[in-house]
């Protein structure tokens, strides 16, 4: 059977009233929250910035300035210009006859078609052979190598390899020492395919 709520009686209520009027809240009543102000107003966008004015292009055609034809391919100048710009280290006199074809080689050697493997070694036994034997002018045939176009491409390709080689090797150790001029040879003795090489005097040489 259910029990009946019990109601307070006028001693209790006022008990509790007394008590409640004397306790301190756990929670005091908070402020109600402001809200804040907002502006409505539109913000102005930034203006962009001035574009720089540009020169109008002049009037052109194209490929006006193209120069005709594909350049030539070439990683140093010419062989001839360099070997001619070398400085002059024998004597004038003598180095003019021996240009104008007046000198006869001593000793002479053909390099035409021979691969670089095989004409590099022979050129070395051929000067020191030569210098050892006390000859002073030496006559070094390389040819003057393919001058057609044929092999052109995206690499450039030196034309006349051996053409190009001797000076250098010749200026190489162990030949460097013992060379003292190299020139292109005269006409006459094979021109732009063929090196004149002036040796120094061996140790202990005469006067030729």
């Amino acid at each position: 059977m259910a029990r009946k709520p019990r109601r307070l009686s006028e001693e209790d209520r006022d008990l509790w009233e007394r008590v409640t009027a004397q306790a301190t809240p756990l929670h005091p009543a908070r402020p109600k929250h402001q809200t804040p102000e907002v502006n409505t107003r539109p913000v102005a966008k930034p203006k962009p910035a001035p574009r720089a004015e540009t020169a109008p292009l002049p009037a052109f055609r194209v490929g006006q300035h193209a120069k005709p034809g594909l350049p030539g391919h070439d990683l140093l100048p010419p062989v001839a210009e360099r070997v001619a710009d070398a400085p002059l280290r024998m004597d004038r006199k003598r180095f003019q006859r021996m240009k104008r074809g007046k000198m006869d080689p001593d000793a002479r050697i053909d390099l035409h078609g021979m691969t670089a493997a095989v004409a590099h070694p022979a050129l070395i036994r051929f000067v020191l052979g030569a210098h050892a034997s006390g000859h002073r002018l030496v006559l070094v045939i390389t040819g003057k190598g393919r001058t057609d176009r044929g092999s052109d491409g995206p690499m450039p390709v030196r034309q006349g390899m051996l053409r190009h080689s001797v000076p250098q090797w010749l200026a190489m150790p162990p030949l460097g020492p013992m060379v003292l001029q190299v020139t292109e040879a005269h006409r006459s003795h094979g021109g732009g395919g063929a090196y004149y090489v002036y040796l120094r005097k061996p140790p202990g040489g005469g006067l030729r």
